[in-house]
Formats: C-alpha cells, structure tokens, sequence
C-alpha cells in the first residue's frame, strides 16, 4: 500500500462524482504495502479506499473484483467494489486502473491471541466454501511458476547458506507439484495473502469478532491448502525466530476444519505446503527488496524473516 501513483484532489473528486459519492471530505496516502497505489477516501457518504493498481492489467483486474464482490454476496465480510452508473466496478484514474471499495471498520490485530486464529480458521474455510462456484478463472501469478522464474533473478544477492537453501526447496516443491497427492488437493480462489495486517477484528480481545478480510490483490485459483499455510505461517509463528506456536496452529486448524475437514491428500501435504508458503514470500521479499520500484512511503519488507520461517519448517516439520 505504497504511493506510486499521486492522486490530486480533483482527479479524486470526478471519480467520487462518477461514484455518485458526494464531495471530496479527505484523501490520504496509505503507507505499506509494495504493489499498489492506495488513498483512504473520505467522502460526504462515508469511509472508502482507493486502490490503482501498478502490475495488474484491465484484463487481469475483472477477476479481483469480482471475487470480491462474489464472496461479499456470499456472507463473507471482504471489502464490496462501488460501481458507476452503468455497473462498472473496473475504474480508472490518473491512467491507472482503479476501484473504490468501503472501508471495513475497526483494526487488525497484530498481536494475535488463539482466539483471534481460531477465528481466522473458521472464516477462511467459509471463505473458500463460498468461493467454490466463482466462475472466473485466474491462476495464482505468485505461485510456483513464479517461484522458478524469480529464483535465478534473486540468486546473486544471496550467500552461498541461503543459495543452497532456496534452490533445495525450489527443487523440493517442484517434486511436490509433480505428485498425485498434489493433484489430488481441493482447489478454488484462494486470498494468498492473509496476514495479520489483512484481516480486521472487532470486540474483547478474549472474543474477538473478525469483521473483515481485505487486499484480495494476490487471490487465485490455487489449492485451498496453500491459503492455509499461508496463513499459519504469519498467525502462527513466534515472529522474532520463526517458531511454530503449536497452540494458535491448532486453534486455527480446529476451526477451519469444524466447516471443512482436510482430505487425506491434505493432511498428507500441510508440511510442505507450510514449506511453499515460507518459499513464496521469502523469494518475493527477496525480489522487492533488491529490486524496488520507486515509490513514495514504500517500505519493502526484511526478507530474512521468511527465510527464518523456512529455515524452521525445514528443520523442525510441525507436528499436528
């Protein structure tokens, strides 16, 4: 959620007027984040975010919203696209493409108690229930594909410890893709970006009420499994080292599978999934990291953290 793009405060106020959104209250840059240009966008009607997206292209775009907007009828608290007068929730501005959702109310919780898992593990399973019979089609673009590209782009940065290790796991994970187990795995639109800072609570924090999963801008179709891993590998770790939190791991996992127990393949593959998951991020911090875009407020994350992560999945496979 960095600023690349400037939104001025007229361009901003022709887009809440095509909106049918009243005036222009506030427009305020959005720090974090390193894939899209982002604005909280307060108007005489109420709370929104702006979003113009950087990477993704008009064609790309459709599949986001719509999921969005999909999973939103469906009962899934997740930001709603506002559409033109003509039904158009694909927007653009300053020559970007764009979208104006609702603002979701309260905050994140990045300190996260078992409850608060437990609560994400229930949701993401109804999450991937209700998108189940989405129609739109759009591969994970951050997925293994992606991995084996980026890989050998990242690889001179790294010592000889971290090279041995990023290419035994890409190596590892492309052996996995390859087995009938994987083939075997439940698919459908997956968020594939679920951490802490995406998801808000509302309520005591001894029974927190999740109100919101947002920033759907990395979702695909890919294994449902894979959401999970990547969900256990930001709620469920001890941040400073990278361990495995087996009591919030298994709130977590609990809740889920009360709405949709694991099959056999995916018991069989949550440990290297867990190690996908750590390889996913660690590449992609290692990629925003030595390779920037400019951009104002960007801050790309240390990606030594998922490399910690990995480390300890390899080294220590979680007990379940």
């Amino acid at each position: 959620m960095a600023v690349f793009t400037e939104v001025s405060e007229s361009s901003a106020q022709k887009l809440l007027t095509q909106l049918r959104l009243g005036e222009l209250v506030e427009l305020k840059g959005i720090q974090g984040g390193i894939e899209n240009t982002n604005y909280f966008l307060t108007s005489s009607e109420g709370p929104y975010v702006l979003t113009l997206f950087e990477r993704l292209t008009h064609e790309q775009l459709p599949f986001y919203l719509y999921l969005m907007k999909h999973l939103a009828q469906g009962g899934i608290p997740v930001p709603d696209p506002v559409s033109d007068k003509n039904g158009d929730i694909l927007l653009t501005i300053e020559g970007k493409p764009a979208a104006v959702v609702n603002r979701l109310k309260v905050k994140s919780e990045l300190n996260p108690t078992p409850a608060h898992c437990a609560a994400v593990g229930d949701m993401l399973a109804r999450m991937h229930l209700a998108g189940a019979d989405y129609k739109r089609q759009q591969p994970n673009l951050r997925g293994l594909a992606w991995w084996n590209d980026t890989v050998p782009v990242v690889l001179p940065y790294l010592d000889a410890s971290q090279t041995a290790l990023i290419q035994t796991e890409l190596a590892y994970q492309n052996h996995i893709a390859a087995s009938s187990a994987y083939t075997a795995l439940p698919r459908g639109p997956i968020h594939a970006d679920l951490f802490r800072d995406n998801v808000m609570f509302d309520g005591a924090p001894e029974s927190p009420e999740l109100s919101g999963f947002f920033d759907f801008y990395f979702a695909g179709v890919d294994t449902w499994l894979f959401d999970v891993a990547v969900c256990l590998n930001d709620w469920c770790i001890t941040h400073s080292d990278g361990a495995h939190d087996a009591a919030k791991a298994q709130a977590m996992l609990t809740a889920y599978q009360a709405v949709r127990p694991f099959t056999a393949a995916e018991r069989q593959l949550l440990k290297p999934m867990l190690r996908a998951g750590a390889l996913r991020f660690w590449t992609s911090r290692l990629w925003d990291f030595h390779l920037p875009r400019e951009a104002s407020m960007l801050q790309p994350h240390d990606p030594t953290h998922f490399e910690r992560v990995l480390r300890q999945r390899v080294a220590q496979p979680v007990t379940l």
